[in-house]
C-alpha cells in the first residue's frame, strides 16, 4: 500500500472511571459526614440498601498506547475479543470521544455507523437525518438531494423516509444508517459489527457496497467477529486484546493470530462430547486437501479443484446407527450442504466396528464460488440425536485461477454473489 497515510494513531490510551456519580444534595452530605465522625451508620440508607458511599470508584483503562496507521484506499479489519477495546477506538476515529493520551490524527471526511441510532435525532424524519449527516460532513444540500434517491432504494425505505425516526425499528435503523455511511462520499467509512442486526441478504449488500467503497480507493475501517467477511474484504487488519493493539499487517496472519489466541487454529479441534456415549468415540483427525495433490497443509485451492475431505474416528465400542459427516460452510457461515456417509445406504447400517475408521468424501471442482469457507464435522446417531459438542472444523479459502470467461467478474468487478458457482452447459442456436 503506497498511498498518503490518512489515520495515524500515535500512543492512543483511554481512561474511564467505573461507578455511579454521586447526585446528593449539600444538606445530604454534611448530614452523612456528621453522622461519620461520630461514628454512627448513615442515617439516609434505606432498609435493606447498601452503603457504597466510601467505595472508590475502579478504574479501567479500554486502549492503552495503541499505535498504528491507516493509508488512502486500504481496507482495515480490527479484531478482538468482545471488551479488547474496539469500539472505543472506532469512537476515537470518529471523534465521539477523545483519548485520555495520545494522538489520532485524521485526514479526510469521516462517515461512520457504530451503535444503533448514533448521529440520528429521533425526533427527525428519515429524510431530515440524511440531510443532517450530510451537512455535519460538510456536504451542500444539492449534493445530498443528488444522492437521496440512491440512499433511499438502497436501504429499502421509500415508505418510511419521512416518518420520525424514533418510530423506527433497529433494523431499519441500521439500514438507513449504513446506507447514509456509504453514499455520501466520505473519504474515510467506519463501520462497527452493527451490521449483525440485518438480516442476510442486507448484510450481503452492505458487504459488496464496502468493497464497491475500497475499489473507488476510499478507505474503510471495519469491526467484525466474522472471520470470513474480515478476510474476504479486507487487505490487511489490527487484532485488539485487553485494549492494546497486539499485531498489525496483513489479514490473513492477524486471522491466524486471532485464532491462536482464542484456541480456534485451523487444525482439527475436538471438545469430547457430552452424550450419546460419548466415552466410546474419539474424533483424530479432520483435514481437507486437492484431489490431485495430498498436501493437507494447504489452506487455498483454486475454485475448479475437486477437494477430498478426510476424517479418521476411533471407535472404542460397536457403535449401531453412527452418522459421520459434515457441514459446507460459506464465506457469511451459512451452510452450503450437509453430508453424511450414510446418504446413500438403501439399509440401515448394522453397526461400526471397533477400530480406527477414515472416511473421504468428494466435493466436486467447480462447484464452490471464491470466499472463506469451513468444513465442520457433524456426528450423530440415527434416530437418537447429534453428539453436540463436537466442535472440529477446518477453514479453507477457494480463489479464481487464471484464464478462463473474461465474463466471470461482472462490469462492477466483484465477484458473482452466491455461495456456488458452477459453469453450467449452455447450447446455442439461431431460429431461421
Amino acid at each position: 500500500m503506497t498511498g498518503k497515510v490518512v489515520i495515524d494513531v500515535e500512543g492512543v490510551s483511554k481512561f474511564y472511571r467505573l461507578g455511579t456519580i454521586g447526585g446528593a444534595t449539600l444538606r445530604e452530605d454534611l448530614t452523612r459526614w456528621w453522622a461519620k465522625t461520630r461514628g454512627r451508620p448513615d442515617p439516609l440508607l434505606k432498609i435493606g440498601e447498601q452503603d457504597h458511599g466510601n467505595r472508590e470508584g475502579e478504574n479501567l483503562w479500554a486502549l492503552r498506547d495503541v499505535s498504528f496507521q491507516v493509508r488512502e484506499g486500504e481496507v482495515l479489519g480490527v479484531i478482538g475479543r468482545n471488551g479488547a477495546g474496539k469500539s472505543t477506538l472506532l469512537k476515537i476515529l470518529s471523534r465521539i470521544t477523545a483519548p485520555t493520551s495520545g494522538r489520532a490524527t485524521i485526514r479526510g471526511r469521516v462517515g461512520s455507523l457504530l451503535e444503533v441510532g448514533t448521529g440520528f435525532h429521533p425526533e427527525l424524519t428519515g429524510r431530515e437525518n440524511v440531510y443532517l449527516n450530510g451537512a455535519i460532513l460538510g456536504m451542500k444540500r444539492a449534493e445530498i438531494t443528488r444522492k437521496m434517491t440512491e440512499i433511499v432504494d438502497f436501504a429499502e425505505m421509500a415508505r418510511f423516509i419521512d416518518t420520525p425516526v424514533k418510530r423506527y425499528s433497529s433494523g431499519m435503523t441500521v439500514r438507513l444508517a449504513f446506507a447514509v455511511a456509504a453514499h455520501l462520499e466520505p473519504e474515510i467509512l467506519v463501520i462497527d459489527e452493527v451490521l449483525a442486526v440485518g438480516d442476510i441478504a442486507f448484510q450481503e449488500r452492505c458487504v459488496r457496497k464496502m468493497d464497491a467503497v475500497a475499489q473507488s480507493g476510499r478507505t474503510v475501517i471495519f469491526v467484525s467477529h466474522n472471520m470470513s467477511t474480515i478476510g474476504s474484504l479486507c487487505q490487511s487488519g489490527i487484532l485488539m486484546s485487553s485494549g492494546r493493539c497486539e499485531r498489525k499487517g496483513p489479514i490473513a496472519a492477524v486471522i491466524e493470530a486471532y485464532k491462536r489466541e482464542n484456541s480456534l487454529n485451523a487444525s482439527t479441534i475436538w471438545r469430547r462430547p457430552k452424550g450419546l456415549r460419548a466415552s466410546e468415540l474419539e474424533l483424530h483427525r479432520l483435514e481437507i486437501r486437492s484431489e490431485h495433490n495430498g498436501d493437507a497443509n494447504r489452506s487455498t485451492f483454486s475454485t475448479e479443484e475437486g477437494l477430498i475431505v478426510e476424517m479418521e474416528i476411533f471407535l472404542k465400542e460397536r457403535m449401531r446407527g453412527l452418522c459421520i459427516g459434515f457441514d459446507l460452510l460459506g464465506p457469511h457461515d451459512e451452510i452450503i450442504l450437509r453430508s453424511f456417509d450414510t446418504d446413500s445406504v438403501s439399509a440401515e447400517v448394522e453397526g461400526n466396528d471397533i477400530g480406527v475408521h477414515r472416511k473421504r468424501c468428494l466435493i466436486p471442482g467447480g462447484l464452490l464460488n471464491v470466499g472463506n469457507h469451513q468444513v465442520k464435522a457433524r456426528l450423530g446417531i440415527h434416530r437418537v440425536g447429534w453428539i453436540e459438542d463436537c466442535e472440529s472444523s477446518v477453514q479453507f479459502r477457494t480463489e479464481r485461477p487464471s484464464g478462463g470467461s473474461p465474463y466471470l467478474l461482472g462490469l462492477d468487478r466483484l465477484e458473482r454473489p452466491g455461495a456456488v458457482s458452477p459453469i453450467l452447459s449452455w447450447h446455442s442456436g439461431k431460429e431461421i
